[in-house]
């Protein structure tokens, strides 16, 4: 029963929230809504077991039974994180959104609302049918929000975005059906999936099946070049939405779906995933320095960042695995303060292009004291959020190959020399005609940066808890790999 609210209350929120169509109330209405789901996952956080690394909170019930399909869901260590964030952020989301006036806000923010649903169905599903569900649904309503209320080139742009994204689904449903077509008693059960006794060259194409639609969503190279152009194009909340929760699906998809269904496709190419990201994390890096366009540096930024994240999941061991769990929570909250700083700079000065900026420390310091705190979190100053994700990331890839810790530790490095490089171009110097107008922080801009700066900081200082939630289900996960990959081909082992 608490598996049901916590994925349909945002439903009912939706519902709602879309028949108040133009009235601006539709905001209130969907900022409530979304603080109800956050206080019940903080129930949830109370009851969950951190201990056990099974499924807690499981639903069970009956729903295609002729085909195998049941609604099953439920939480373990890493879905836990995964809920946090998704419930977390969304308020945050929608308070950012109260300065803009979109056309038809009873519609925007209900599909908001029922993207949350989607994604929180996506982060439960013991059922690969209802993942898929659960993915499909996440993405409609990002499609729409990013079509109907985007920039000028949001036609084209999305057009693309949802070329990519539904061929990769496309591919990864072809292996699920093979998958569950080969279970003994036509399942599409999570165990089922698990426990199947497939030949390694089956398994390799299913590995590929599973991650070039996991890729897509992250994004990795060579699969990213839908997301530049759309983080730019969509309205900022779209993006907010993007890169604070929807890449992680991806990032989950790895975890959850890819590694273990297929452990000795893995076996077989996850170096070649591994290097992948790698090489995502220079390219991306390398391009985010000739950016002129603030929304565009960041993205490729997020591009480099996930790259590290993608990277240590496939060292696949402890630390890895850990990192790349807390570091989603950090990547969700630093683009978040990231993407919500740059919307009061482009709302104030009506332009991307940091050549236009200079000087804003000098008219709206506590602006410049917050957006640097994110940076520095952003670029994993020590006893800032980013951290302890990017040491336990690189001391995963390290323990996998110290040449690719080597290639991957560039991250931090140029991360640091173009973040800070624009931040001095943006917030140092003088001000010209343009800047020495700009207004210092105000209401909701400072309550919301203000509650970033102190995530940034707290996690941080004391990560622990964090880590505590998945540590028993990331232990039990890579134990039950590696014993699969041992018992099916111990050469590869």
């Amino acid at each position: 029963m608490e598996i049901l609210l916590l994925i349909f209350l945002p439903v009912l929120g939706a519902i709602f929230t879309s028949l108040l169509g133009k009235s601006q109330q539709a905001k209130t209405l969907a900022l409530i809504w979304s603080l109800l789901s956050l206080a019940f996952t903080a129930y949830l956080l109370v009851e969950f077991k951190q201990q056990s690394p099974r499924f807690q909170f499981v639903a069970d019930y009956s729903w295609l039974s002729s085909y195998g399909i049941r609604f099953r869901a439920g939480i373990d260590g890493i879905s836990m994180l995964l809920v946090l964030l998704t419930n977390g952020l969304m308020p945050l989301i929608i308070l950012s959104s109260f300065k803009h006036h979109y056309k038809n806000p009873g519609a925007f923010y209900g599909l908001i609302l029922f993207m949350q649903s989607g994604l929180l169905l996506v982060f439960t599903a013991l059922d690969a049918f209802l993942f898929y569900i659960g993915w499909e649904a996440a993405l409609i309503p990002i499609y729409f929000i990013c079509a109907i209320w985007g920039g000028e080139n949001r036609i084209r742009v999305n057009l693309k975005f949802f070329i990519y994204t539904i061929g990769g689904s496309l591919i990864m449903l072809l292996g699920i059906i093979y998958m569950y077509l080969h279970t003994p008693y036509k399942s599409f059960s999570i165990e089922a999936f698990y426990n199947l006794n497939l030949d390694p060259a089956t398994q390799g194409w299913v590995f590929w099946a599973f991650f070039i639609a996991f890729a897509i969503k992250m994004p990795v190279f060579p699969f990213h070049t839908w997301q530049p152009d759309t983080y730019t194009e969509a309205p900022t909340t779209g993006t907010m939405l993007l890169s604070g929760i929807m890449l992680k699906m991806g990032i989950y998809g790895v975890i959850r779906w890819l590694i273990p269904v297929a452990p000795l496709g893995f076996a077989e190419w996850g170096q070649t995933a591994l290097i992948l990201s790698i090489i995502g994390i220079v390219y991306a890096s390398l391009i985010a320095f000739t950016q002129k366009d603030v929304k565009q540096l960041v993205a490729y930024s997020s591009i480099a960042h996930v790259g590290l994240i993608s990277a240590g999941i496939f060292a696949w061991n402890s630390q890895g695995l850990q990192g790349a769990m807390i570091q989603m929570i950090n990547h969700g909250i630093n683009v978040f303060g990231l993407f919500f700083v740059l919307d009061i700079i482009i709302r104030r000065l009506n332009t991307r292009d940091i050549s236009n900026m200079g000087g804003l420390a000098k008219v709206a310091p506590q602006f410049a004291i917050a957006f640097l705190i994110i940076l520095l979190g952003t670029v994993a100053l020590p006893l800032t959020n980013g951290f302890i994700g990017e040491f336990l990331l690189l001391l995963g890839v390290y323990k996998y190959s110290i040449w690719a810790a080597a290639i991957a530790g560039l991250t931090i490095i140029l991360g640091a020399v173009y973040m800070l490089r624009a931040y001095q171009k943006i917030m140092l110097g003088e001000t010209n005609a343009l800047t020495s107008a700009f207004s210092e922080l105000c209401g909701t801009e400072k309550f919301i940066l203000f509650t970033v700066c102190a995530l940034v900081i707290f996690i941080g200082i004391y990560p622990q808890p964090l880590l505590n939630i998945s540590d028993a289900s990331s232990r039990e996960l890579i134990d039950f790999v590696n014993d699969r990959i041992q018992g099916l081909n111990p050469d590869l082992h």
